[in-house]
């Protein structure tokens, strides 16, 4: 088979280097996915729509919070949003591949599980930073959001490395449903993670066994890690440790439907 990952530094069809990860594999599969204008267009116009009703409001958009203002606030938001949607969206491609065969078809190369989830992660993330500077980029021409520069990088880079989280999310609904279900499946259960995460609605608007409830759901931990920078106070490991708890989940949940899928006949 003549597939980039199909080799390995020592000729061994059998060990390759990395369990057959390349950025070759990485780079076929962006150029693939960026010709789904829609699925482009969807997770990147949305939030800066989103953005443009709520970040602009003149009533609330400059009063402060923390080192910055609420404009600020919702422009991080809405770009978790679009970063949670792009990379959800490139994980569960794997659908796709599912139906058409392509998943039976790794069982001949020596490619392994973890590297093949490690190029779907790539590729999400990358798509993640393109609806993430998107928002930025616009935000930054409207004049209204404001916070030091230092926390425009910090709070980009909190999202985009936070939202590897979504990329494993979206590869374990790929291969845990039909492709038919996926698409419909993950926009629903991210508009519920939203709600109950606080992103779109603060938690202190929450009763207190509801304001429970929420630190226990995916988007909790990340939605609080990305606005610390700019609302500062106290930091709380419980963020990081959801975080991270979630990413084991969905990652081994991955690799695990992964294994199923290839292994049938």
């Amino acid at each position: 088979m003549s597939a980039p990952f199909a080799t390995s530094l020592n000729g061994d069809r059998g060990f390759p280097r990395w369990g057959g990860f390349k950025f070759a594999v990485v780079r076929l599969e962006l150029r693939r996915q960026l010709r789904n204008r829609r699925t482009v267009i969807f997770t990147v116009a949305f939030p800066i729509f989103f953005f443009l009703i709520f970040g602009l409001n003149k009533v609330y958009a400059s009063e402060r919070v923390g080192q910055g203002n609420v404009s600020a606030f919702i422009m991080i938001s809405m770009a978790l949003y679009g970063a949670i949607l792009s990379t959800s969206n490139g994980g569960a491609t794997v659908s796709v591949e599912r139906l058409s065969g392509w998943s039976r078809q790794l069982r001949i190369t020596p490619l392994q599980p973890g590297a093949y989830i490690a190029v779907k992660m790539a590729t999400s993330l990358v798509l993640g930073l393109v609806a993430i500077v998107a928002v930025y980029v616009v935000a930054m021409f409207t004049h209204k959001p404001s916070m030091p520069f230092a926390l425009w990088i910090a709070t980009g880079a909190t999202i985009w490395i936070g939202s590897l989280l979504f990329a494993a999310y979206g590869l374990f609904i790929g291969y845990l449903l039909p492709s038919e279900n996926v698409g419909q499946l993950i926009g629903f259960s991210l508009m519920l993670f939203s709600f109950g995460g606080g992103l779109f609605i603060p938690l202190s608007q929450f009763s207190h066994p509801l304001r429970v409830m929420a630190s226990y759901t995916p988007l909790y931990g990340l939605n609080q890690l990305v606005h610390y920078p700019l609302v500062q106070g106290s930091f709380n490991w419980g963020w990081l440790a959801n975080l991270v708890a979630w990413l084991i989940i969905f990652t081994v949940g991955a690799i695990w439907r992964f294994r199923k899928d290839t292994a049938r006949v």
